[in-house]
């Protein structure tokens, strides 16, 4: 069954076709070949339908009209021409035989834009023989047609403006003077063989006249203008007519006005040309009044980056205009180049917008509040159907008020800009102390642009754009809802006026004037909305017999504006009514001291009278807001690059950047979500080089521009985002305690500042093309996290060790970043791109970069130099160990880092504290770093290695065994210390194998390091799994029984299963229920995991599979290293089991340790005894070793010899000289003791009741065990690693 249009309708209306995507770009330009509204599109065609007898000034309107739009072509051709000689190629020697073709060619390429030229100047003289002649018809004493109108006056100022601005241009272009001369010569160089060049010639000599004298454009219309009569009485009415609307400036937008101020002196010229006709224009006008004029605006704005200085034209132009060379109060006027230092300092506070900037802010905060209020009555008008009549009136009109409002501040705020860029035109920077280069090595372009705009300068520069951009777009979002709020106030206000104000003079002030109130009348019928096109007749009759009702029409409102001729008309009979069409008449229009209109009525008309004049830009409102809000003025610079001789300055002196570049360097989180307006500014610049200019070169080059101003803006930009994420992290992570006893934390804090809006942007509007900025951004974050990785990775590689855990520090900082970042940006998983930098992607690749980098560090350096402190559990560089040599530290932005300078400095403390040792810290960094998949790579290598170092040192070990004694007894007790000290160095010589003892006690050591390294990371791994174990165990049912074994709490399936079960089947038991295998297959997973996590409960113990792992490398060598007696009994002199020879070591050892000049324990460290005790007591040689070592029998003597003597009550003698190797075998023994107490109970190799040596008296000899087979299948084998 279809569904009812009222339905589908509504259903629609339910939809919201909005995004997310925030308001942070300007109006959107768009290209429309429609005229304007206020150019009447019909070309007032139906104004002679009103019967006002304006025929013939509707011609001539819509012939100036025509003009002005062929002049602004002229004049985009002007400004727009850049010199083709510059492309003329240059002929080498050996091609002087082709000059004739080059000219040929040259004169083809320079006569197309010659012909230009010669367009413009036929054009100029046409146009001012018919401005001139339009002048002339309404100055005429006996004039019989009406005008001229207002309107005809402003098309009349209009063209004299562009006629202005072409002989401006033209005197400015010095590239066209320079082509003209190349033109000619290679005219005259072809034309050799041509006949009937004189009229050509003639030409060029016409052209060349025409472009070589100054002001040839209004020194041709001065001629003309005063050809046949004198145009004074018009002129007169124009200089008046422009100095009212400039007193009065309220009705003007800001092209309107420049274009009265650009015209005004050149019109004082003209005026002036005789004593009496300046006489009659003083009258008219005080002269106080123009110097004023003069004074408050010395530059005005002419093109993009030209401007005008009335003083300038007043001084150049009285030199062709003898007569006006008498004004010397005007001549005087400075020029701004002239301007006193007191005075200039007073036009720079007028003219820079940072002077201003606090009350520009308050108007914009105060006209957006209030817009929006007017915008909320607005819809809740629409929303309500019986709304109160006069409610409606009321808040239309407010809302009508609101956008004229509107209108006048971006008008005003955009004409301090462009009168801000005149003035920085006017006056170039000239400080050359700030640069240490001089200013003479700078472009005429960078002093007016790059170098003269400062930091808080382009700061308010950056705000007005942005308020101008963001009022703009306000505007033209609400366009179809204001629209007919503002059609029925302009309907309201026409006949308001025209149905009551008019009525009631018609009534009192003209009823017994009947010319004025045929005009009245007139003014009625062209514009009165009368209900059923009928007049009341009541009104009628009050109205011809003078009745005293003032009771005021009733009128419906309806959207229904009038049209441009209508407003056309309406002005022109206000304009007949005070002024009775004289053009003679002194004062101005609406100042006539000789009026007979009373002065209350004058006003009223007055009002109405510019409130026409706005009128129509509201209807206009599309365009009149792209107008307003156009700044692509921002971005030319023709004339400069003229001037400065190059095709195209650089990037940084393009004003548009320059502001990008200043929102990005500041760092103000006010101005960063406005950084998308200034590009704007391109969009508007190439709106005008297409439709205004129409030069495709132009879009070219912006386009360039932006092209490459927009990757170094999305790259700077998410580099300040990264920098800023960074820092954020950096400061969560700092330790608060730190904190809080700095003197100076604020430094460490980071302000916050919203990227939010930037983030949604996914549809920026960059010259016709749609660009989502967010996805550049994720891609930019996920290349600066990667770059970042590598550089913590190839920093980690440039040290030793100890900097692991500055590493995880710096990773945690970043992965932090990451979570934050990726809470607004969807961009790849840290772990992703961790792996990634790893190289760690393959599933069957166990090593990584970073554990490969490990275990080298651990190979080259770290087994080999570090030193154990088995007292504080920390490995520490040998001191008389030269340093490793390693590839300089890479250095980076402080982005790579922390983020900031103090920030860098707050976490760099913390990494000094671990940077000289290495212990607990750096393995539990080891193992977050690594993780579950690269961990088992390492143990596997280390493991590995004490294997390759137990193979490396049974050689070594066979040679000791040889060089000991056949026989090596019992110390006896008779010689003392001293004489056992003898003995031991008698016996254990070593022969010729004494060098073979440093390198097996390095052996020894590196065997030692891993295991004491082993057994950190055994702790760690238990408190990690420990922690572990507390997060799952409720959840798996787990708890831990009394022998220290993982036992369930419950029979049956865990909470976790009995939790998934439930609630599966609560809601399949549900009818309603949508999918119910889903539902199953979760509980099965949540089975699947169950079991996978008990797997992982019990991990093992890595130390004690490292003893494991070394006693099953130790088997190969027992028989050489552990040999059996051969008469059963234990084998005390012969013996040369391992024990013996690491006693031998160890004692030979401690004696150089007590050298002062040896530094042998600063190469070893405690490493050794954890290396000699653990091969001993994993070959079963434990108690032999503490019966038989020769420091323990040492220290046995010295015990006893100390006993002897304090019983017989004398000093030990017999000890001096042996007390500092004798404090070592101590710290040895305990070191040992403490060896075996730890090996005992991680690796027991027999029951604890078990003795040495059996009842009989026989040995027990080493006790066998079988290694456990799962041990070695949870670690990869050697060979299988990739």
């Amino acid at each position: 069954m279809a569904v009812p249009v009222e339905e589908a309708i509504a259903a629609l209306s339910t939809f919201s076709l909005e995004d997310e995507q925030p308001e942070v770009q300007g109006p959107a330009v768009m290209v429309s070949a429609e005229r304007a509204a206020t150019e009447s599109p019909i070309e007032y065609s139906d104004v002679a339908a009103y019967r006002l007898s304006l025929s013939e000034d509707t011609k001539a309107l819509n012939q100036l009209n025509t003009l002005i739009q062929e002049g602004k072509e002229m004049a985009s051709i002007l400004y727009s021409y850049r010199s083709c000689v510059k492309a003329l190629p240059q002929l080498p020697e050996s091609m002087k035989h082709s000059q004739a073709d080059l000219y040929l060619e040259t004169y083809q390429v320079l006569d197309l834009e010659m012909s230009r030229l010669r367009e413009i100047q036929r054009w100029q003289s046409s146009a001012s023989a018919k401005l001139a002649a339009d002048m002339q018809r309404f100055s005429r004493p006996e004039r019989r047609i009406n005008g001229p109108t207002v309107t005809h006056l402003w098309s009349m100022l209009k063209l004299l403006d562009v006629l202005v601005q072409l002989d401006h241009l033209k005197n400015a272009k010095a590239s066209i003077p320079n082509d003209f001369s190349w033109y000619k010569r290679t005219f005259t160089q072809v034309s050799a063989q041509w006949q009937d060049t004189d009229t050509m010639r003639e030409e060029l000599d016409d052209l060349q006249i025409f472009l070589s004298t100054r002001w040839a454009i209004l020194l041709n219309l001065h001629v003309e203008m005063f050809r046949v009569n004198n145009v004074e009485d018009i002129l007169q009415v124009l200089i008046v007519f422009i100095v009212e609307s400039l007193e009065l400036d309220f009705a003007l937008l800001f092209p309107e006005r420049h274009i009265l101020l650009r015209v005004l002196p050149v019109l004082v010229v003209l005026a002036t040309t005789s004593e009496k006709d300046t006489e009659a224009l003083y009258k008219r006008v005080k002269l106080i009044r123009l110097i004023n004029i003069f004074k408050n605006d010395p530059v005005i704005p002419a093109f993009p980056d030209l401007y005008l200085s009335p003083a300038a034209i007043l001084k150049e132009l009285s030199v062709y205009f003898q007569k006006f060379s008498s004004q010397t109060r005007l001549l005087t006027l400075p020029a701004p180049h002239e301007l006193p230092p007191r005075e200039a300092l007073e036009y720079q506070r007028q003219y820079l917008i940072v002077n201003h900037i606090g009350s520009l802010r308050a108007e914009h905060d105060d006209f957006t509040i209030r817009f929006a209020s007017s915008m909320n009555q607005l819809l809740l008008l629409r929303s309500n159907d019986g709304a109160d009549t006069e409610w409606c009136r009321e808040v239309k009109g407010n809302m009508y008020d609101m956008v004229v409002e509107g209108f006048q501040l971006l008008s005003r705020w955009t004409a301090r800009i462009w009168e801000q860029c005149a003035w920085k035109f006017s006056r170039p920077w000239k400080d050359a102390a700030e640069s240490q280069e001089t200013s003479g090595s700078y472009s005429d372009y960078e002093k007016v642009v790059r170098f003269n705009y400062s930091a808080e300068e382009r700061k308010a520069l950056v705000e007005l754009v942005s308020y101008i951009k963001s009022v703009g777009l306000m505007l033209q979002r609400c366009d179809t809802l204001v629209a007919d709020a503002l059609w029925e106030t302009i309907h309201a206000e026409v006949q308001d006026f025209v149905q009551n104000t008019l009525a009631t003079m018609l009534r009192t002030t003209f009823r017994k004037k009947k010319d004025l109130s045929r005009i009245l009348s007139d003014m009625r019928t062209l514009s009165a909305d009368w209900m059923a096109n009928t007049k009341p007749e009541n009104e009628l009759q009050s109205s011809q017999h003078g009745g005293d009702d003032s009771r005021s029409n009733f009128f419906y409102p309806r959207a229904v504006a009038p049209t441009a001729s209508q407003v056309h008309c309406l002005q022109f009979l206000i304009y007949e009514v005070v002024s009775g069409g004289n053009l003679r008449r002194p004062g101005g229009l609406f100042g006539n001291n000789g009026s007979e209109i009373h002065v209350n009525d004058l006003k009223q008309l007055e009002t109405f009278f510019y409130k026409l004049s706005f009128f129509l830009h509201i209807l206009d409102y599309t365009a009149t807001i792209g107008t307003l809000t156009d700044l692509g003025f921002l971005w030319f610079r023709e004339f400069y690059l003229e001037s400065s001789r190059v095709i195209q300055f650089p990037i940084e002196c393009s004003l548009p950047w320059m502001l990008i570049d200043h929102i990005l360097d500041s760092q103000n989180s006010g101005l960063l979500e406005s950084v998308l307006l200034p590009f704007d500014i391109y969009n508007d610049s190439a709106q005008q080089a297409l439709v205004v200019l129409k030069q495709r070169f132009l879009y070219d080059e912006i386009e360039a521009e932006v092209d490459h101003g927009f990757d170094i803006f999305v790259s700077r930009l998410s580099e300040t985002i990264f920098t800023y994420y960074k820092s954020w992290a950096a400061s969560e992570l700092l330790d608060p305690s730190f904190l809080f006893a700095l003197d100076n934390a604020e430094r460490c804090s980071i302000q916050p500042v919203r990227f939010t809006a930037l983030f949604k942007m996914t549809k920026v509007q960059l010259l016709g093309r749609t660009i989502n900025l967010r996805s550049l951004i994720a891609q930019r974050m996920n290349k600066l996290f990667r770059e970042n990785l590598e550089f913590l990775f190839d920093r980690f590689e440039s040290q030793d060790l100890c900097a692991i855990v500055e590493l995880e520090k710096l990773i945690d900082v970043l992965k932090h970043a990451h979570e934050l970042l990726s809470q607004e940006l969807s961009i790849d998983s840290f772990s992703l791109m961790l792996n990634e930098m790893q190289e760690n992607i393959s599933l069957v690749s166990f090593s990584s970069r970073l554990a490969t980098q490990i275990w080298s560090e651990m190979q080259s350096d770290f087994l080999p130099n570090f030193i154990l402190c088995n007292t504080t559990q920390r490995f520490v560089r040998s001191s008389k160990v030269p340093p490793t040599q390693k590839p300089s530290v890479p250095s980076a932005k402080p982005s790579f880092y922390c983020g900031t300078q103090d920030l860098n400095a707050a976490h760099q403390s913390f990494a000094r504290l671990h940077s000289g040792f290495f212990g607990i810290p750096h393995v539990f960094a080891v193992v977050k770093l690594l993780g579950s998949r690269s961990l088992p790579w390492l143990i596997r290598a280390l493991l590995d290695h004490i294997s390759d170092k137990i193979t490396t040192l049974e050689p070594m070990i066979s040679g000791l065994q040889e060089a000991l004694p056949k026989s090596i007894g019992l110390l006896s007790f008779d010689g003392g210390v001293t004489g056992c000290m003898r003995l031991i160095r008698e016996q254990l010589n070593w022969g010729t194998k004494a060098e073979l003892k440093s390198e097996v006690l390095r052996g020894i050591k590196e065997i030692g390091s891993v295991i004491y390294l082993m057994g950190l990371l055994d702790t760690v791994l238990r408190e990690v799994d420990t922690k572990r174990f507390m997060q799952t165990a409720p959840w798996l049912g787990l708890i831990p029984g009394a022998d220290g074994q993982i036992v369930n709490a419950q029979d049956g399936d865990s909470p976790l299963i009995n939790l998934f079960k439930s609630a599966s089947s609560a809601i399949v038991s549900n009818p309603s229920c949508p999918n119910p295998s889903a539902f199953y297959t979760m509980s099965k997973q949540a089975e699947a995991a169950d079991l996978l996590y008990k797997a992982n409960m019990n991990g093992g113990s890595v130390l004690e599979y490292t003893l494991a792992f070394t006693s099953a490398a130790l088997d190969k060598y027992c028989s050489k290293w552990s040999a059996p007696p051969k008469t059963g009994f234990i084998d005390i002199t012969t013996s040369k089991d391992f024990y013996r020879i690491y006693g031998g070591l160890q004692i030979g050892y401690l004696e150089e340790i007590t050298n002062p000049q040896s530094a042998h324990h600063d190469v070893l460290g405690d490493s050794i005894a954890w290396g000699g005790c653990t091969i001993v007591y994993l070959l079963g040689q434990e108690l032999h070793f503490e019966l038989f070592d020769f420091s323990y029998q040492v220290l046995n003597v010295a015990e006893v010899e100390a006993l002897s003597a304090s019983h017989a009550h004398r000093s030990a003698q017999f000890v001096q000289g042996w007390e500092a190797l004798l404090e070592a075998m101590k710290k040895a023994r305990r070191l040992n003791n403490h060896v075996f107490s730890m090996l005992k109970a991680r690796c027991p190799l027999e029951d604890k009741t078990a003795c040495a040596i059996k009842q009989s008296g026989a040995p027990l000899h080493r006790v066998r065990f079988d290694n456990t087979v799962s041990a070695f299948e949870t670690l990869p084998q050697k060979g299988t690693v990739s």
